[in-house]
């Protein structure tokens, strides 16, 4: 039973994975690219280390396994985070349908930061 479970897990991750690649090849802009990369590939990577996990058995390596998901959790999100807001400040092209924009206000605003990306040092 433990088989079968594992490998779906594995095989659902795989999936994921690959529609993050997919995601990044095909999408547009920047920031679509994000989204898929910073939705998929997380939860893929997740699945698979359950997997790990379950197949190995022993709790030490579960908790190793656990903290690098932890990690992977943490650290995913920050990092597409930071992408975006990189993009966004060195005047990256969006789409012309992009319909919300959500920083702009904030930018025009100056609580955002500096709008020149050479003098912002919150990118």
């Amino acid at each position: 039973m433990t088989e079968v479970l594992m490998s779906v897990l594995v095989l659902a991750g795989a999936l994921l994975t690959l529609i993050s690649a997919i995601g990044l090849h095909r999408f547009a802009d920047v920031f679509a690219r994000v989204h898929a990369a910073g939705k998929a590939a997380p939860l893929g990577g997740a699945m698979v280390f359950t997997a790990t996990a379950i197949e190995l058995g022993d709790p030490g390596h579960g908790a190793k396994l656990l903290l690098a998901l932890l990690l992977l959790g943490l650290t995913f999100p920050s990092g597409m985070h930071l992408v975006v807001r990189s993009a966004y400040r060195t005047g990256t092209e969006r789409r012309p349908d992009m319909d919300v924009d959500e920083l702009a206000d904030a930018v025009e605003r100056g609580e955002a930061g500096a709008t020149d990306p050479g003098r912002d040092p919150g990118v």
